[in-house]
C-alpha cells in the first residue's frame, strides 16, 4: 500500500490585536528544517502571539508528537509489509517447510521404494545448504505397500495428523487415484506424483493434482508409431496391468492403430498386481503367434517377462514401459543377455552409462551420490528419477518465495519453463502451465544393448495430439 503524505493542515491561530503589525525581520524565527517539513507544518504557531520561551517549548513537544506519530506510523506499514511479504499455510514456517510422501517400501511394487530414499537424501542436502530461503524441510514417507487402503490411511495420516504442507512424488496409479478426490477436496496439493497415468493433467477437473513423467498414454502412441514404422504388419500381444496404468498404454496404442487395431492386436492379456508370477501369461501369449510384444508391467514382472520370454526362445520386437528401464532393477534381475534388444523410451540419462561421465548435470548427481548415498546402485533408474522429481520440487519452493501458501505452490509448479534437472537427456525440459499439467512431454527412442542402455533417434514432442 503506497502512504501519501498528510498535506500541512492550515493555522487556526490568529494574530492578537496588540500586536497587529508584523515584528521587524531581525527578530522573527525562522523555521528549523523539522518545522518547515509537512508534518511539522500541521503544528504551526504564530510567534508574535506569545512569548519567544513559551513558543520555544509548545514547538518542542509538537516536535516531539510529530515524531512519534511518524514512528507509530512507520512501524505499522513495516508490521503491515513483514505481514505482506510472509504467508503460510499449514505445515510451512520461518524455519521449516513439512513435506509428506507415500512410497512402497514393501510388497509388489517395492523396487521404487529407492526413490523415496533418494528423495529423502536429496532433501537432506539441501538442508546441509541451508535449506530453501532458510527453511528446512521435514521430510515425512510412510510406507503404503502399493495398496489403495493403506494408501487412504497413510494420507490421512500426513493430512491430518502430521499437518504437512503438501504430499510429494507419491507412488503409483491406483493407489494416488484412492487419494485423488481427497485432496482435491482438501485443497492439499497433490504434486510430481511418481505415475505416469494421463489422468494427472486435467487442471479444471483437479487444480490440486499434478503428475511429474510423461504420461503412459504417449509413451503407448510413440510406440504404436514405432511398430507401424519398422513393422506396418505386425502381430501384435499387448501385455498390461489391470489398473488404470496399464489401461492408459492400451489407450494410447488404439489412438495410433485406429481402424487397423482389431487386425494388428493378436491378443490383450492383464495381470494382476497380487500374483506371484505371470509366467503363464506369457507362455500364453507366445502361442498366439505374435512378433511383438508390448510389456507393460511394473518392475518385478517386467523382469519376470523378459526372463520367461527367452527361456521359450520366443523372439518377438520387445517394447518395454519406461518405469521398467531400471538395469539394477529389471535387467539384470532378468538376465543381461535375455534384456538384449529390449525397447523403450526414456527422458532420464542412465548413470551407469559411461557416454555420461563429462556430463556436468550428472557430475552433480555422482557427487551427491558419493556423499549421500555412498554405495548406491547407480544402474538403478530409479535415483536419477527421485532426483529429478526432488530438484524439481526444490526449483518450486525457490519461486514461491515467502508465500508459502498451498494455492501459490501450486502457481509456481504450473509456472515451470524450460527447467532441465541434472538428469534428464539433453534437451528434455520441464514446462508447465494453468493449463498443462504435464511436466514432462518429450521422450527418445533407447535399445538395451551391451549391458547398457543406448538412445537412438530424435527426441520425440508428446503432445496430446500424438
Amino acid at each position: 500500500m503506497r502512504c501519501r503524505a498528510t498535506p500541512p493542515a492550515r493555522s487556526t491561530s490568529r494574530p492578537c490585536a496588540r500586536n497587529s503589525r508584523r515584528p521587524p525581520k531581525s527578530t522573527r524565527e525562522s523555521p528549523t528544517p523539522d518545522q518547515s517539513a509537512p508534518l511539522a507544518g500541521a503544528f504551526s504557531f504564530c510567534s508574535a502571539c506569545s512569548d519567544p520561551q513559551e513558543t520555544q517549548g509548545i514547538s518542542m513537544k509538537n516536535k516531539k508528537r510529530v515524531l512519534l506519530a511518524a514512528a507509530t506510523a512507520l512501524t505499522l506499514l513495516s508490521v503491515q509489509g513483514a505481514y505482506a511479504q510472509k504467508r503460510y499455510d499449514t505445515g510451512a514456517s520461518d524455519t521449516e517447510i513439512k513435506i509428506g510422501n507415500v512410497e512402497a517400501y514393501s510388497g509388489p511394487a517395492s523396487a521404487y521404494g529407492v526413490i523415496g530414499k533418494t528423495e529423502e537424501a536429496y532433501f537432506k542436502m539441501i538442508n546441509d545448504q541451508g535449506g530453501i530461503n532458510g527453511r528446512k524441510i521435514n521430510w515425512i514417507s510412510y510406507d503404503d505397500g502399493y495398496s489403495p487402503p493403506k494408501t487412504v490411511e497413510q494420507v490421512r495420516k500426513l493430512i491430518e495428523s502430521d499437518e504437512v504442507f503438501l504430499v510429494f512424488n507419491a507412488l503409483g496409479t491406483p493407489t494416488q487415484t484412492a487419494v485423488q478426490k481427497y485432496h482435491n477436496a482438501k485443497k492439499i496439493p497433490q504434486l510430481f506424483l511418481a505415475t505416469g497415468a494421463s489422468k494427472w493433467n486435467d487442471p479444471q477437473n483437479f487444480p490440486w493434482t499434478m503428475g511429474f513423467q510423461p504420461s503412459y498414454r504417449v509413451e503407448a502412441r510413440i510406440f504404436a508409431k514405432y511398430i507401424l514404422k519398422e513393422k506396418p504388419d505386425a502381430k501384435v500381444a499387448i501385455f498390461y496391468a489391470n489398473d488404470d496404468f496399464g489401461k492408459d498404454y492400451v489407450a494410447g496404442i488404439k489412438d495410433v492403430f485406429g481402424d487397423k487395431a482389431s487386425k494388428l492386436i493378436v491378443a490383450e492379456e492383464s495381470y494382476e498386481t497380487w500374483e506371484p508370477s505371470i509366467d503363464s501369461h506369457i507362455v500364453k501369449l507366445k502361442g498366439t503367434g505374435a512378433d511383438v510384444f508390448v510389456n507393460i508391467s511394473t518392475p518385478k514382472f517386467a523382469a519376470q517377462a523378459i526372463k520367461k520370454i527367452a527361456e521359450l526362445e520366443w523372439k518377438p520386437m520387445h517394447l518395454m514401459t519406461d518405469v521398467s528401464v531400471s538395469i539394477g532393477a529389471v535387467m539384470k534381475p532378468a538376465g543381461l543377455e535375455a534384456s538384449e534388444g529390449v525397447l523403450s523410451a526414456g527422458y532420464l540419462k542412465d548413470a551407469s552409462d559411461p557416454q555420461w561421465k563429462d556430463d556436468e548435470g550428472m557430475k552433480k548427481f555422482m557427487a551427491f551420490i558419493d556423499k549421500y548415498m555412498p554405495g548406491a546402485n547407480i544402474s538403478d533408474a530409479n535415483l536419477v528419477y527421485g532426483y529429478a522429481a526432488a530438484q524439481t520440487m526444490v526449483q518450486v519452493l525457490k519461486q514461491a518465495g515467502d508465500n508459502l501458501t498451498r494455492e501459490n505452490v501450486m502457481k509456481q509448479a504450473a509456472s515451470l519453463k524450460d527447467f532441465a534437472p541434472d538428469t534428464l537427456i539433453p534437451g528434455i525440459k520441464i514446462n508447465t502451465s494453468p493449463t498443462d499439467f504435464a511436466p514432462i512431454e518429450q521422450l527418445k527412442m533407447w535399445r538395451f544393448k551391451n549391458g547398457q542402455w543406448e538412445l537412438f533417434g530424435p527426441i520425440i514432442s508428446a503432445e496430446p495430439s500424438g
